[in-house]
C-alpha cells in the first residue's frame, strides 16, 4: 500500500513526462528476459531506426553542443535498446529459426534478403565492414575529440570565469546572466566528459555485435542440425541469414547514432547549424567552385574515364560558380545609403541656440570603431554603456551624466578617447575584428599577435585573431572583444572620477529623489543648516576617496547633527566618515573580523601632528619629511600587497585627512582610515609599519 502511495505521489510531482525515463528503462531491461513475438520485434526494430534518425537530425540542427546536452544519456539508452533487441531476436532465432528466414519477423528477413541479396557470405562481409567503420573510424574519432574537448574546456574554465567577472564588473551583464554563463561553462565541461565516457558504450556495442553474430551462427547451426534434424546446408542458410539480418538491423542505427555523436563533438559552436555552415563555407566561394569544375572537366576528357559523369558534374559546378559570381556582383553594385546634409541657410543671425555646451562625459571613436556604436551595424557598445551607467548608479548612489558618443576623424582609425568636461582622461586602441587576450598574471605560453597593455588596468595583453579564442582561454588568458575593452576602460574611469561627476544638477536630482521617499532629510538640512555647495563638497570628498554615497540617510543625518558646530566641509567630511565607519570598513574588509592594517610609528605621528599645528590652515608637510613619509608608505604598502592583504593605513583622526590627500596621488591604492572609523566589534592587528625619521 505504501508503495502505491509513493508511486502516486511521484507521478503527481514529476508528471507523465517524468515517468517516461523510468518506464523506458524498465521496458528495455524487460526485453532481455521476456519473450517477444515477431510482430512486436518488427515494431521495436523500426522504432530503433526511427530514434537513430531523429538523433542524427537533432544533432545536425543544433548550434552548440549544450543544445543537445542529453545526448550522452541518449547514447546509453539507445545502446541498451539495441542490445536488448539483439537478445530478444537471438532468442527467437534459436527457437524458431528452423521454420525459415521469416521466423524472427519481417524486418530481420528484409535486411537479410534485400540488403545483401540473400547471400550470407556477402552479408557477413557487409556486417564486418559496418562494424569496422563504426568501431575504428567514427566511434574512436568521436571519443578522441570528446576527450580533447573535455581537457581543453577544463583548461579554459579559469579564463572564461575571469571574462565573466570582467563583464560583470564593467556592468555589461547582471548577476543572473553571470550566474547563467558560469553554469553553462560547468555544463559544457560535464558534457564533453560524459561524451568521452559514453563513446565507450558504442565501442562496446560494436564488439558485442561481433560476438553475438558468432554465437548466433554457431549456436543456430548446432540447434538446427542436432535438435531439428536440418541438413548442414539448410541450417547454415537459415540461421546465418537470420543472424546477418539481425546484426544489420542493429548496426545500421548504431552507425547513424555514432555519426550523430561525431557531429555533435566535432562541430565549432556558431549561430548556424551544420547545414548552414556547409552551404555557407564550402559552396559559397565561386573561385573554388570554378577551379573544381575545371579540374573535374579535364579529368572527364581523359580517355577511358566515364565522360558523362565527370562532364555533367563539372557543368553543374560551373553553373553554381556562375550563380555565386552574379550574386556577389549584385551585392557589390547595390547603391549605398548616403546621408546628405542640408545646406546651411545664409544670412541667419547668430543666436543662443548656436552656443554648444561641453559634454560632461564624452566618448570619441575613430572611423573603424563606428560599427561598435551604430545600431544599424548591430553594434552593442550602446547597450553596454547603458549597463555601465546602471551599475555605476547602483554602486555609487547617484545617476551620472549621459555619455555622449561621436566619431572623430582626427583620431587614428582604431583609436578612441574618453573625455570629462572636454578634457581627455583616457584613450586607447581597439580592433573590431580581433580579440584582446589579457594576462591576469597566471597565463602560460605566448600567443601570436600584437603586444599591448590593457587600457583600463595596464595589464600585459595581446591583440589576437578571433580564431585563437579557445587556445588563449585554455592558456589562462582573459579574452574580451573590442567593445568590452572600451566599455571596461570607460567603467573604470567614471568610477575613478566619480567625485567630478557629482555636479550641482546631479545633486539636485538626487535630492529630488530623496524628497519622494524621505522628505524630512533634506528639508531640515538645505538650506536651513548648510548651503547646497557645502553638502556637495562633503559628498565629493567621500567619492574622491573611493566611498559610495548610497547611505544618504546616515550622511544627511550626520550633517544635520554637526552643522551647528562647523560649516567647514573638511571637518564635516571627517565627522561623516566616523558615522559611516562600519560601511567603510566593510568595503575594505568584506568578511574579516580582524583588520590587518598598516600602522604608523608613534614618533612619526607626533611629528606630523606638530607640523599640522605649526602650519595652521596651510596643512603642508615639510619636503624632507614628505620624502621620508612617501618612501616609508610605499615600502609598507608593498609589504602588505605581498602578503595578499588590503593596503589600509590606520592613523589618528587629526592627521587622516592630511595623509589621505598627500598619499592619494603617489599611492592611489593605499586607503587611509582613522581609529575612530573602526567599529568597536572589530579587532585590529598591525602587519606593517610606516616608521621613519625626518
Amino acid at each position: 500500500m505504501n508503495a502505491i502511495v509513493m508511486l502516486r505521489d511521484f507521478i503527481k510531482t514529476s508528471g507523465m513526462r517524468g515517468m517516461a525515463g523510468p518506464v523506458l528503462i524498465v521496458m528495455i531491461l524487460g526485453m532481455m528476459v521476456l519473450p517477444l513475438p515477431p510482430l512486436l520485434l518488427d515494431i521495436l526494430f523500426t522504432f530503433n531506426i526511427a530514434v537513430a534518425i531523429m538523433v542524427l537530425l537533432v544533432s545536425m540542427n543544433t548550434t552548440k553542443p549544450l543544445d543537445f546536452a542529453v545526448f550522452p544519456t541518449v547514447l546509453l539508452i539507445t545502446t541498451l535498446l539495441r542490445l536488448s533487441l539483439n537478445v530478444a531476436s537471438a532468442r527467437i532465432v534459436l527457437l524458431e529459426g528452423h521454420t525459415g528466414p521469416g521466423a524472427a519477423g519481417k524486418v530481420i528477413e528484409s535486411f537479410g534478403h534485400f540488403l545483401v541479396g540473400g547471400n550470407y557470405a556477402v552479408g557477413i562481409v557487409v556486417f564486418t565492414i559496418l562494424v569496422v567503420i563504426n568501431f575504428v573510424v567514427i566511434t574512436k574519432g568521436a571519443g578522441r575529440i570528446a576527450e580533447v574537448g573535455a581537457r581543453f574546456t577544463l583548461d579554459a574554465m579559469p579564463g572564461k570565469q575571469m571574462a565573466i567577472d570582467a563583464d560583470l564588473n564593467a556592468g555589461l551583464i547582471g548577476e543572473d546572466e553571470a550566474r547563467r554563463r558560469r553554469a553553462e561553462i560547468s555544463q559544457e565541461a560535464d558534457f564533453f566528459g560524459s561524451m568521452d565516457g559514453a563513446s565507450k558504450f558504442v565501442r562496446g556495442d560494436a564488439v558485442a555485435g561481433i560476438v553475438i553474430l558468432l554465437i548466433n551462427i554457431v549456436g543456430g547451426f548446432i540447434v538446427g542440425v542436432l535438435q531439428h534434424n536440418l541438413d548442414f546446408a539448410t541450417a547454415a542458410k537459415y540461421y546465418t541469414l537470420l543472424t546477418i539480418g539481425d546484426g544489420l538491423v542493429a548496426q545500421i542505427p548504431a552507425l547513424v547514432i555514432s555519426t550523430a555523436a561525431g557531429v555533435v563533438v566535432s562541430r565549432v559552436s556558431t549561430d548556424e547549424n551544420i547545414g548552414q555552415q556547409l552551404i555557407g563555407q564550402l559552396f559559397n566561394q565561386p573561385l573554388v567552385l570554378a577551379l573544381t569544375s575545371a579540374i573535374i572537366g579535364i579529368m572527364g576528357m581523359v580517355p577511358g574515364m566515364p565522360h558523362f559523369a565527370f562532364i555533367m558534374l563539372a557543368a553543374a559546378m560551373a553553373a553554381a560558380a556562375y550563380y555565386q559570381m552574379q550574386r556577389s556582383r549584385k551585392v557589390q553594385q547595390a547603391p549605398e545609403q548616403v546621408d546628405v546634409a542640408e545646406p546651411v541657410t545664409e544670412g541667419n543671425e547668430a543666436s543662443w541656440e548656436d552656443v554648444s555646451q561641453v559634454d560632461i562625459l564624452g566618448l570619441e571613436v575613430g572611423y573603424r570603431l563606428i560599427s561598435l556604436v551604430d545600431k544599424a551595424q548591430d553594434g552593442d557598445l550602446l547597450r553596454r554603456i547603458k549597463g555601465i551607467r546602471k551599475k555605476f548608479t547602483q554602486d555609487m548612489g547617484f545617476l551620472p551624466p549621459v555619455i555622449h558618443i561621436r566619431d572623430n576623424l582626427d583620431l587614428r582609425p582604431n583609436a578612441y578617447r574618453i573625455t570629462l568636461k572636454g578634457a581627455e582622461i583616457g584613450s586607447g586602441e581597439a580592433f573590431v575584428a580581433m580579440l584582446l587576450a589579457i594576462n591576469p598574471g597566471n597565463a602560460v605560453g605566448t600567443l601570436p599577435g600584437t603586444a599591448t597593455q590593457d587600457p583600463a588596468f595596464g595589464l600585459p595583453a595581446i591583440w589576437i585573431d578571433a580564431s585563437l579564442r579557445d587556445q588563449a582561454q585554455s592558456m589562462g588568458y582573459t579574452v574580451v572583444d573590442a567593445g568590452t575593452v572600451i566599455a571596461t576602460h570607460l567603467s573604470h574611469l567614471i568610477h575613478t572620477h566619480a567625485a567630478e561627476l557629482l555636479g550641482r544638477q546631479e545633486l539636485q536630482n538626487l535630492f529630488d529623489h530623496l524628497n519622494k521617499i524621505a522628505p524630512k532629510l533634506t528639508e531640515d538640512l538645505v538650506p536651513k543648516l548648510l548651503p547646497l555647495s557645502t553638502v556637495q563638497k562633503v559628498l565629493q570628498n567621500l567619492l574622491d576617496e573611493g566611498m559610495h554615497i548610497r547611505d544618504m540617510r546616515t550622511i544627511l543625518e550626520s550633517l544635520a547633527e554637526y552643522a551647528p558646530q562647523s560649516q567647514d566641509a573638511q571637518q564635516l567630511t571627517a565627522l561623516v566618515r566616523i558615522a559611516l565607519g562600519p560601511a567603510i570598513v566593510q568595503q575594505l574588509y568584506p568578511a574579516a573580523q580582524e583588520l590587518e592594517v598598516i600602522g604608523m610609528d608613534k614618533e612619526l605621528e607626533y611629528i606630523l601632528m606638530q607640523a599640522m599645528q605649526a602650519g595652521g590652515n596651510a596643512r603642508a608637510i615639510e619636503p624632507g619629511l614628505a620624502d621620508t613619509l612617501l618612501r616609508e608608505a610605499r615600502t609598507a604598502a608593498q609589504t602588505q600587497e605581498q602578503m595578499g592583504l588590503p593596503t589600509v593605513l590606520l592613523v589618528p583622526a587629526q592627521i587622516r585627512d592630511l595623509l589621505a590627500r598627500f598619499l592619494k596621488r603617489a599611492l592611489p591604492q593605499l586607503k587611509v582610515i582613522s581609529h575612530e572609523e573602526v567599529p568597536g566589534f572589530k579587532s585590529v592587528r598591525v602587519t606593517a609599519t610606516v616608521g621613519g625619521r625626518a
